[in-house]
């Protein structure tokens, strides 16, 4: 797999939709991989680059382009929040109040976040369970941050459709919670082995890794 060849399915998954073309962001998540193979992917005219680590992103940003867009994905710890918050654009894994107050440290607007679920309520997974989805979002936004949607990391699907139910599921919850909290509008979801179902579903971020640059390190 390629970039060229990602961007191609995306372009094929919208049509298919009946969706805009630019109604979707590819988000590159680019763990584990050097500077040099991000520059690769850059250099084809990629801006949007993820990172689950807030240490691999502090080492990296510097070294690259500063008109990337980086978007961090991964479960923050509270103490490292300082590492990322003065490089991205984009906080996929908001998920509790401790987070939330450490993000706001710092000159500034914090950057937007997207209000992690863990949709299929897994116990070794972080995120907000469902149920606890309309408190916790009240809760977050009334410490001033400023959440523009919702992120979920379903189970790994055998087939790509088994991660269908789950997405519906994180779409309708957005519309729900979004009937009290306007701006709610964005939904990160789907990875290289389901991110055209998830587009299907009405993604609006796609974090793909593996199919654009490989098996990670």
């Amino acid at each position: 797999m390629s970039y060229q060849a990602v961007r191609e399915r995306v372009a094929s998954a919208l049509e298919k939709a009946g969706r805009a073309d630019d109604s979707v962001t590819l988000v590159a998540v680019s763990k584990t991989k050097t500077v040099e193979e991000i520059m690769t992917v850059y250099e084809e005219g990629h801006r949007d680059f993820g990172e689950n680590r807030a240490q691999e992103l502090a080492e990296k940003a510097p070294r690259l382009p500063s008109d990337i867009n980086w978007h961090f994905v991964g479960h923050l710890q509270s103490n490292k929040a300082r590492l990322v918050r003065g490089s991205v654009s984009l906080l996929h894994s908001m998920d509790r109040s401790s987070l939330a107050k450490a993000w706001l440290k710092g000159q500034g607007m914090p950057p937007q976040v997207l209000m992690q679920v863990n949709i299929d309520s897994e116990p070794q997974k972080s995120g907000v369970m469902p149920r606890e989805a309309v408190g916790t979002l009240a809760s977050l936004r009334s410490l001033g941050l400023d959440v523009v949607g919702l992120m979920a990391i379903p189970s790994i699907p055998e087939t790509p459709e088994d991660n269908r139910e789950a997405f519906a599921a994180l779409r309708q919850l957005r519309d729900k919670l979004a009937a009290d909290h306007p701006g709610l509008t964005e939904l990160s979801m789907g990875m290289t082995d389901d991110f055209e179902v998830a587009i299907a579903e009405g993604a609006s971020f796609i974090r793909v890794g593996r199919a654009i640059f490989g098996e990670r390190k």
